[in-house]
């Protein structure tokens, strides 16, 4: 049996269950005609349900703010001046059970948001003078030697000190393929050890590493209070004057307090505000799932209203990893063999294109390098056969990197590189220009770079290129003082002020520590580009259903409020008939969750 769970259940319901508990009490006083301890715990269990609206709404007058929740006070204090006392507990039911059943779903929502954290262990084994030694995770330090065991999550941001390792990297990139690490390779906390044990020296401290900060963004978009919370805040005005001019109407027909009462119990309207963030959470949860983590609740609103969105190129709309495109032989020799001496080299060079170098020499055979030196900026030479070669970056009048293979100063081969083309960017851009949106390209590569990548894409974009950060960001506060609500997709640190002045930033993060990160509204982990189109298309709907709930939920009240007015709606058919409409609003709402 799950007691936890059990646990869990029992504490998110206990107040509706004592509401209930006084409800039957009053019941069964009422038919053995205890009519003064009945009327008693009448009282207690009406001001149990509705104690945590009451505290509410004390605040809101102190902060002088005007909501909903007033009517329901109203209906409470009308319940008790005409003896209906239990309309007074089904209301006072209603409202404990509409915020628990609220608290109850935001966790539910929350689920996977909140399991990232869950997913780093506690404690970690330490290694110190060759014995290994549990310890806190929060303790360790810089520099100390961790072991993590087979099947384990990297608690810490590390360098590999055992030979060789296999990660599953996919909770943070989303790469589906186990991935190879090397001794010396960066290993990030959050992913998952495969094969056997290893040992990682430790780079970052917890508060600094790579998955925290994956947490610490989750923990702010749970505390970010819903933007249309406060959007329905300010229709309160309008449909409390006309529940009371409903209530009015009643009076005027049926002259007795009950008519009204019948009124106010049908308006009550709590649960049904409260379905609002039940909806963005929902959103939030649901874009979760697919790796992306809204830090701003206010943000799905926004995104859901963009029209124009700009692209940095460079690790947005392409990989950010060098790959090699041509390999061109300017000499007589046999190209495999040429393949085999670059590809021998670049093992031993930490260089980012030289792993691009090994990956495309890796069927051809390895040869033996001796006298191996790496020089920055200068390239890297070895001795294969009693011959030096050297590989070195060869000057070029076009946009693209090349990598020469010299010997003796004569250029024996060359490697052309590209940065490539993600494959769902023209995918994922058909699909927001048939959105209507306005789609551009700002980015601080060449004209011709950024030109040659649009004809790739093939559609018509608008470029912008050779652009510094505050160019992007000039040209962000430009389009939205033409009034376009505008959203800013980028990766890199020269993309931060640009995606903090945009209405919306989202961010492709491989590393959560950098600057553009803390200045996005939106952290998309992996290089999956089809993010920004499930993000739009999930605001969108997660906006459409809070609406629902706000317009459904308040029509449905009205029109019952008309009916009750009528006399066609006794108080208690009408707390029995709100509480309804709120649960089935709230349901509503959860499909945003989905």
């Amino acid at each position: 049996m799950n007691f936890p769970k059990i646990f869990f259940y029992v504490r998110s319901f206990m107040l509706p269950f004592m509401v209930v508990l006084g409800l039957i009490a009053y019941l069964i006083l009422s038919l053995v005609h205890l009519t003064t301890l009945s009327i008693m715990v009448a009282f207690v269990t009406i001001l149990a349900g509705s104690y945590p609206l009451i505290a509410e709404s004390i605040e809101d007058i102190k902060n002088k703010q005007f909501g909903l929740d007033y009517i329901a006070i109203l209906a409470i204090v009308v319940a008790l001046i005409t003896h209906e006392y239990l309309v007074g507990i089904i209301l006072g039911l209603m409202l404990a059970t509409g915020r628990n059943l609220e608290d109850f779903a935001s966790k539910l929502a929350k689920k996977s948001l909140s399991s990232l954290a869950e997913r780093i262990p506690h404690d970690v084994g330490v290694e110190n003078n060759g014995a290994v030694a549990s310890k806190p995770v929060g303790s360790i330090q810089v520099n100390d030697i961790i072991i993590v065991r087979k099947g384990e999550v990297i608690p810490l941001d590390g360098l590999l000190l055992s030979p060789t390792a296999v990660v599953d990297e996919s909770s943070l990139t989303g790469e589906a393929f186990p991935a190879d690490k090397y001794s010396g390779d960066l290993l990030r906390s959050g992913i998952l050890n495969l094969e056997s044990v290893i040992r990682v020296k430790v780079t970052k401290r917890e508060k600094d590493s790579t998955y925290k900060k994956i947490v610490q963004l989750v923990e702010r978009a749970q505390s970010e209070k819903a933007p249309l919370v406060r959007l329905a805040d300010k229709y309160s005005l309008y449909f409390t004057a006309i529940t009371l001019f409903i209530s009015a109407i009643a009076y005027l027909l049926h002259p007795n307090l009950e008519a009204i009462l019948a009124v106010l119990v049908v308006a009550t309207p709590c649960p049904l505000i409260l379905a609002t963030p039940i909806a963005l959470i929902g959103g939030m949860n649901a874009q979760a799932r697919k790796r992306i983590i809204i830090k701003k609740l206010a943000s799905i609103e926004s995104l859901s209203r963009v029209d124009t969105i700009i692209f940095d190129k460079t690790g947005t709309l392409t990989l950010g990893k060098p790959r090699v495109s041509k390999f061109i032989v300017h000499a007589k020799i046999d190209k495999e063999r040429l393949l085999s001496i670059a590809g021998s080299m670049e093992r031993n060079s930490l260089h980012p294109l030289a792993k691009a170098i090994v990956d495309f020499a890796a069927k051809s055979p390895t040869m033996e390098v001796t006298s191996v030196t790496e020089v920055v900026g200068k390239g890297i030479s070895g001795v294969i056969d009693g011959k030096t070669y050297l590989l070195a970056k060869i000057d070029s009048s076009d946009s693209a990197m090349r990598i020469g293979i010299f010997l003796n100063g004569i250029v024996l081969g060359e490697f052309v590189f590209e940065d490539q083309l993600k494959l769902e960017s023209k995918k994922t851009i058909e699909s927001l220009k048939n959105l209507n949106m306005t789609i551009k390209i700002f980015t601080g590569d060449k004209l011709s770079t950024a030109v040659e990548l649009v004809k790739k894409i093939g559609l018509e974009i608008e470029v912008k290129a050779g652009l510094k950060p505050e160019d992007k960001q000039k040209g962000i506060e430009d389009l939205k003082h033409e009034g376009r609500t505008v959203a800013m997709v980028g990766d890199g640190i020269n993309d931060a002020p640009a995606l903090a002045l945009s209405d919306v930033g989202m961010v492709f993060a491989n590393d959560e520590q950098t600057a553009a990160s803390e200045a996005a509204d939106i952290v998309l982990l992996g290089g999956n580009f089809s993010s920004v189109l499930y993000s739009i298309l999930s605001a969108k709907r997660t906006i459409l259903i809070a609406k629902q709930s706000i317009l459904w939920g308040i029509g449905l009240s009205i029109f019952c409020m008309i009916l009750a007015a009528l006399g066609y709606i006794p108080p208690l058919a009408g707390s029995l008939i709100q509480e309804a409409i709120d649960v089935a609003v709230i349901l509503n709402a959860l499909r945003a969750a989905r």
